[in-house]
C-alpha cells in the first residue's frame, strides 16, 4: 500500500477501523477476566483472583502498543498530521455512537493520540477532551438493578433478595442470614427516623474484591433513599453475610481511593457508575469508574473535573501541607483535594533511591492489593497551567528541586510528570492539631494500619508519621513509597545487647544494621510519637514492637495465607455466634 496516495479521509477511516478493532478486543478480554471473578470467589481461589487483578491491569497497555505501533505505520512521515487525526477522531466517533461503553472508547482513543504526539495541554482536535455525545447515545436496553416491592415482612423481602443471587455453594444459614439483614436495616431505619422500607433496589451484577463479595443497591423508605451494600464472604461451611453497611460513609470507604479495583460485570459503565453516584454523592466521577477497574477512564474524568475547577476558579497553586519530602514535591491548590506529587532531581541523604526505583514503587503499589491503606495514584505526563496560578515563591521552590519534571515555557508551567493522590492530613499535623480523643483514635488505627500492610506483605520501609494521613472518614493511610517493600524481604532482628560501657553509652549506633534489617523494639521511640501516645499505641498494638509477630506474619505469607482484611469496622461484622 503506498500512503502517499491514500488521501486524508481513506487513512483516517483505516486508522480509525483499527483503533475500534483494538478497542473492542480490550473490551472482550477484560469481560472475560472480569467474568472469572465469580468462580473465583466460589472455589475460594484467592490467588486467582489476584492473578486475575494483575492480568487486567496490565491489558490496558497490552491493548494499546500493537494499535500504536500499526497506526504509526500506516500514516508514516503523516503520523504528526493533525488533519488526518482530526478526521479519524470524527470517524472513530461515529464508530463508537451504538457503543454502551463508549466514554471508555473515547479514553482509549486519547490513549493513542497522547502516546503518539505526547499532547502538552490538550488538542480538542484529535483528542476527546470532553465527551462528544451530550447524553448517552444510546438506550439501555434494560435497567441494571432489580427493583424489589414490600411483601408480607421485610425478611421476606430480604430472602427473596438473596436468593436472587445464586451461588454455586450454598449459604451457611440462610434464615440466620435473613434474620440478621432485615434486623440491620429496621434498627437503621428506626435510628435514623427513616421510616418503613418502600422498597429496595439492587444492582444485579456482584462486586468481587479479595475474599469479599458485595450485593450493591439503594432502600426506597417513606423519608429518603438509603445505601445499602450487604458483605459476603465464603467460609469452609458456606456463603455467610459478614456485613450490612447502611450510610454513605461506610459505602463510600468501601469503594474508597485506598483499596483495589472491584470485578463488577456491566455492559454500561455510565449507568453503574450513575447508580453508585446516588448512594455517594459525595464522591467524583473519575473515582467511582476507577474502583470498578476503569482506571484509565477515571483518570480522564479526574483530568476533566481539574479543568472545569480551574476554570470556575482563580486558586493558585501552593505547596501542600506537612513536612518537606526528600523525594518528592507535592503542591496543591487549596480547595481541591488532590495533590500533585513530582520526583525531585536529586535526593538528599541518606537516600539512595533512584528516579526510576521511586516510578517502579509506584507502579508495585498499581499492581499490588492496596488493603485499604495505600492511596491510590493516577500517573499523569505533560500537564499545562497558566503561569498566574503559580506565586513566585512556589514556582522557584518546584523549579531549584524538580526542574526536570517542572518547566516553565513562556506564561505555561508544564509539568511533564506527576502523580495525582487525594488529600489526606498527614498523620504528624493530624495528632498535633486534633483534640485528644481524636488523636487517641488515630494511633490506634495507625497501627491498624500497618498490620492491614504487614497482611498484604507491604512494609512501609520508613514508618514515620509524616508518611502517613488521616482520611476524612478518619482512617489511616499510607502515601509516601519510595522506600516501600514486600514484608518478605525485609529482616527483624532483636536489638543487639550492648557489651560493655563504651557501647552502651555511644551516641551512634556500634552494631551493623544490614539492608532492609528492622529492630521492632525501636518502634516505641522511633516513630515519634507523644509519651502520652505511645502508651497508647503500645496498648493497642505492643506485638508490633515484638520479632515474634513480624517474623510469624512472613511465615504465614510465606506458607501462601491470604488474610482478612475488611473494608468496614469490626463492630459492623456479624457475631459468628449467631
Amino acid at each position: 500500500m503506498d500512503k502517499r496516495r491514500l488521501s486524508d479521509s481513506r487513512l483516517a477511516n483505516i486508522g480509525a477501523c483499527h483503533t475500534c478493532h483494538a478497542f473492542n478486543v480490550y473490551h472482550i478480554e477484560f469481560k472475560a477476566i472480569t467474568r472469572r471473578a465469580k468462580a473465583r470467589f466460589e472455589r475460594q481461589d484467592w490467588h486467582g483472583l489476584h492473578a486475575d487483578a494483575v492480568e487486567r491491569l496490565d491489558l490496558y497497555k497490552k491493548a494499546v502498543d500493537p494499535v500504536v505501533t500499526r497506526i504509526s505505520v500506516l500514516l508514516g512521515g503523516r503520523v504528526h498530521d493533525e488533519l488526518v487525526w482530526a478526521g479519524m477522531k470524527a470517524v472513530y466517533s461515529s464508530l463508537i455512537a451504538e457503543r454502551e461503553d463508549w466514554e471508555l472508547a473515547e479514553t482509549f482513543f486519547n490513549s493513542i493520540t497522547r502516546r503518539i504526539f505526547a499532547t502538552v495541554g490538550v488538542d480538542p482536535q484529535i483528542e476527546f477532551v470532553d465527551t462528544d455525545f451530550d447524553a448517552p447515545p444510546t438506550a439501555a436496553e434494560e435497567p441494571l438493578y432489580r427493583s424489589y416491592s414490600p411483601t408480607t415482612t421485610l425478611e421476606a423481602l430480604i430472602e427473596t433478595i438473596l436468593v436472587d443471587y445464586p451461588f454455586a455453594i450454598p449459604y451457611q444459614d440462610l434464615q440466620r442470614d435473613v434474620r440478621f439483614v432485615a434486623g440491620e436495616i429496621e434498627r437503621h431505619l428506626m435510628n435514623g427516623g427513616c421510616g418503613k422500607v418502600g422498597g429496595i433496589e439492587m444492582i444485579k451484577s456482584v462486586f468481587y474484591r479479595n475474599k469479599g463479595a458485595y450485593l450493591i443497591g439503594r432502600l426506597l423508605s417513606d423519608a429518603s433513599r438509603v445505601p445499602l451494600a450487604i458483605a459476603l464472604m465464603n467460609t469452609p461451611q458456606g456463603i455467610v453475610v459478614d456485613a450490612v453497611l447502611l450510610t454513605e460513609d461506610e459505602i463510600s470507604i468501601v469503594f474508597g481511593f485506598v483499596h483495589s479495583y472491584f470485578h463488577v460485570e456491566t455492559e454500561r459503565p455510565f449507568d453503574l457508575v450513575h447508580f453508585l453516584k446516588t448512594l455517594m454523592p459525595l464522591k467524583r466521577v473519575a473515582e467511582l469508574y476507577i474502583s470498578i477497574g476503569h482506571h484509565k477512564h477515571g483518570k480522564t474524568e479526574l483530568y476533566r473535573d481539574l479543568l472545569h475547577y480551574l476554570a470556575s476558579t482563580d486558586d493558585r497553586f501552593e505547596i501542600a501541607r506537612g513536612d518537606r519530602g526528600m523525594v518528592m514535591a507535592v503542591f496543591t491548590l487549596p480547595d481541591y483535594d488532590m495533590v500533585f506529587k513530582v520526583i525531585k532531581d536529586r535526593f538528599a541523604d541518606p537516600k539512595t533511591t533512584t528516579r526510576q526505583m521511586v516510578m517502579q514503587k509506584y507502579r508495585m503499589v498499581f499492581r499490588h492489593d492496596r488493603a485499604g491503606r495505600l492511596v491510590d495514584a493516577q500517573e499523569f505526563e505533560h500537564l499545562q497551567f497558566n503561569r498566574d496560578r503559580f506565586s513566585e515563591a512556589v514556582l522557584d521552590e518546584l523549579l531549584s528541586v524538580a526542574s526536570q519534571a517542572v518547566q516553565v515555557k513562556d506564561n505555561r508551567v508544564v509539568v511533564k510528570h506527576a502523580y495525582l493522590q487525594r488529600r489526606v492530613t498527614p498523620l504528624n499535623l493530624y495528632l498535633r492539631e486534633t483534640d485528644a480523643a481524636g488523636a487517641r483514635a488515630a494511633v490506634v488505627e495507625f497501627g491498624n494500619a500497618i498490620k492491614d500492610l504487614a497482611g498484604n506483605n507491604i512494609s512501609p520501609g520508613d514508618f514515620l508519621l509524616k508518611n502517613f494521613g488521616v482520611t476524612r472518614h478518619g482512617r489511616v493511610v499510607f502515601y509516601d513509597y519510595d522506600e516501600l517493600c514486600f514484608l518478605t524481604d525485609c529482616m527483624f532482628s532483636a536489638m543487639p545487647q550492648p557489651r560493655n560501657d563504651d557501647e552502651e553509652l555511644a551516641g551512634e549506633p556500634w552494631y551493623y544494621v544490614g539492608e532492609r534489617e528492622i529492630f521492632p523494639e525501636e518502634f516505641r521511640t522511633f516513630l515519634g510519637l507523644p509519651e502520652r501516645l505511645r502508651d497508647v499505641f503500645t496498648e493497642h498494638h505492643g506485638e508490633l514492637m515484638s520479632v515474634h509477630f513480624w517474623r510469624q506474619m512472613q511465615a504465614r505469607l510465606m506458607a501462601g495465607e491470604v488474610m482478612d482484611i475488611f473494608p468496614y469496622p469490626e463492630r459492623k461484622r456479624r457475631s459468628r455466634g449467631g
